[in-house]
């Protein structure tokens, strides 16, 4: 194994912040990461386990190892009438996989094309998009303690997946490394298939009509929403960011009633357990952020919800805004806005 020192982390954070690590090594199979586990050398040192980086704010240098995941493959490992079972490697890249599944007509993934990051990462936030998170299609994953080196499993109830959350953000944080993440899907070429597309945000249906899309398909379906977010997200390799930095907070009736009386125009998306979700996005544009630049760092024009780094921006330059706009917002609107990026 290749292990460096002192390695420079700006290149595997889509904020693009100089940070350095006192070791770093890829791993590019369960093996690679025993070895590590498993050696007296690394054992008292603190471990990072590192994906794309496309969720992450790093605030300074990481004193420990750094371990890069970089396992790969795609496979199908079980066909069963319309159901189908893909297997990925943590290290492979998430939009990689939904167009590998595309191509293949395998539906359950297309609603989360273009997110940024790896396959290892999307069960860890349960990542979601225009209707569809990945818990709705996780079949388990496959894990490795980093403190004994042993072997783990994790059906979707192991997981306790959230709102942007699950069990390895909380109770499992830092202590498993993912080195592969199965999902069950839905085989469109089984003659008996039944499908039930997700097109009910605006937006999608909105570009459906304006690409003529007469009959729906994964491929329709995924190129919209790749050209949705390219053009309302700024691109990280132009303008460094992590996209959502904050959650869209979720209030009771009570509080809803309350602002909504005093703000009449207040975008609103009753849930399923009585409390109402307020776009974050909203809330931070009515508080002035919007557009805001703040040293090296700002919130987006386009969205406000996305903190960018304008060059040379420190992670802490871009953690001093975000709880700068969370002041203005809970004063505002007495709404606590919690961050979905994980700040290391």
């Amino acid at each position: 194994m290749h292990i460096e020192q002192q390695k420079s982390l700006k290149a595997f954070n889509t904020f693009g912040i100089e940070s350095h690590a006192k070791y770093f090594a890829e791993i590019h199979s369960a093996e690679d990461l025993r070895e590590f586990v498993r050696g007296a050398q690394f054992s008292g040192e603190k471990k990072l386990v590192l994906g794309g980086g496309s969720n992450i704010l790093l605030t300074g240098d990481f004193d420990g190892l750094v371990l890069k995941n970089a396992i790969p493959g795609i496979e199908l490992v079980n066909r069963t009438g319309t159901e189908v079972i893909v297997r990925a490697g943590a290290g492979e890249g998430w939009h990689d996989l939904v167009l590998w599944c595309v191509e293949r007509n395998y539906g359950g993934l297309e609603n989360l094309s273009l997110i940024p990051g790896l396959t290892g990462a999307a069960p860890i936030q349960n990542i979601g998009a225009y209707g569809a998170e990945v818990k709705d299609v996780f079949h388990e994953l496959e894990a490795i303690d980093l403190r004994t080196g042993e072997g783990l499993k994790f059906g979707p109830r192991d997981c306790a997946f959230g709102y942007r959350d699950s069990v390895f953000k909380n109770k499992l944080r830092g202590q498993c490394f993912i080195n592969s993440v199965s999902f069950k899907l839905t085989n469109l070429d089984a003659p008996q298939a039944v499908y039930q597309y997700r097109t009910g945000y605006g937006d999608l249906r909105k570009k459906l009509d304006e690409m003529k899309m007469r009959d729906l398909s994964l491929k329709a379906v995924s190129e919209a929403i790749c050209q949705i977010r390219r053009a309302k997200l700024p691109d990280p390799k132009e303008l460094g960011n992590a996209g959502s930095f904050f959650k869209n907070p979720s209030i009771s009736q009570t509080q809803f009633k309350t602002l909504a009386a005093k703000f009449p125009g207040m975008p609103h998306f009753p849930q399923d357990d009585g409390t109402v979700k307020i776009p974050a996005g909203w809330l931070i544009e009515q508080c002035g952020w919007k557009g805001k630049r703040v040293g090296r760092a700002g919130s987006h024009k386009d969205q406000a919800l996305v903190l960018v780094n304008f060059g040379g921006a420190t992670g802490q330059e871009i953690l001093d805004l975000a709880q700068g706009i969370q002041e203005f917002v809970k004063k505002q609107f007495e709404i606590e806005l919690s961050l979905e990026v994980n700040v290391i």
